[in-house]
């Protein structure tokens, strides 16, 4: 069976064993809303072009139809269970074929609702990610932050954020390969993440950043991989959100905007507006 390659942390995996039937279901869940209906309208009109040519070769077998574009119709009609009653089977090829996209019918829109209610009912995670990781000194150490933001009006409870570094590296041996270590944070866990949380990592001696260049970090092919789970407090079901920064996303003594501001009467907003914008160290940014 073919192996496709396909791509996971900006790394090529190649000769992947391909099982389009096997994971069929997974493959369907995971496209788009536009790619999968697309699919399912395509497949849909398939089939119908496919009985109508079926009933063709069958002759004058269906009462009321004239021509090509009726049979289509029929097709339709008859996958769909709507059945107007201007036209019908009147030979034992017509039934027979009846009786059989009848039941196809049946069972595509059985499988087709039980995979569209999967896919809408799924709950799913809207975390908002900085564009950019910043480098900064602060209280005398250097600082590795990002940021998130929930961008549903819900809260998510017991979310846990975990953060690793993958980079190549060579062995005393001289062989090759991409490892990942994890990177301590200043807090990985929150009650409820409801509007902002900035996540910290000190970079000292332990951490496996400690000491590098953009180049080297450029060179061994760094990435930072986040990953964030919690529970939907509307759903009570974990979802999660992952994403990944590289080096040319490092941005060095820049600091995020303040996005926390406090009307006249003393209630505090946040302006999502300024989530991503960045601001040398030592400035003092005022929310109007």
């Amino acid at each position: 069976m073919a192996r496709q390659p396909q791509s996971f942390l900006g790394v090529e995996r190649r000769n992947i064993r391909s099982a389009p039937l096997a994971d069929l279901y997974h493959n369907l869940i995971a496209r788009s809303w536009g790619r999968l209906l697309g699919l399912l309208a395509s497949v849909y009109l398939l089939a119908n072009l496919v009985f109508a040519t079926l009933y063709r070769v069958g002759g004058d077998c269906i009462a009321g139809a004239t021509g090509f574009r009726d049979l289509f119709f029929f097709s339709v009609q008859t996958l769909s269970t709507i059945g107007y009653g201007t036209m019908a089977p009147k030979t034992t090829y017509a039934h027979v074929l009846v009786t059989f996209q009848a039941f196809g019918g049946r069972l595509f829109v059985a499988l087709v609702t039980g995979l569209v209610f999967a896919k809408f009912s799924r709950p799913t995670a809207r975390v908002m990610w900085s564009k950019n990781v910043v480098l900064i000194e602060r209280h005398g150490k250097r600082q590795l932050q990002f940021r998130m933001a929930n961008e549903r009006a819900n809260q998510i409870v017991e979310a846990q954020l975990r953060v690793a570094v993958a980079r190549n590296e060579t062995a005393p041996d001289g062989e090759r390969m991409r490892r990942f270590h994890d990177l301590v944070l200043q807090r990985d866990r929150n009650v409820i993440f409801v509007l902002t949380w900035t996540a910290v990592h000190e970079i000292n001696e332990k951490s496996p950043l400690f000491g590098l260049t953009v180049a080297e970090m450029k060179s061994q092919s760094v990435q930072l991989v986040a990953s964030l789970i919690g529970l939907d407090e509307t759903f009570s079901q974990q979802v999660h959100a992952r994403h990944t920064y590289v080096p040319d996303e490092f941005v060095y003594d820049m600091r995020f905007a303040d996005i926390i501001g406090t009307e006249p009467d003393g209630s505090r907003y946040v302006d999502y507006a300024r989530f991503d914008e960045l601001v040398p160290m030592g400035t003092k940014t005022v929310i109007s």
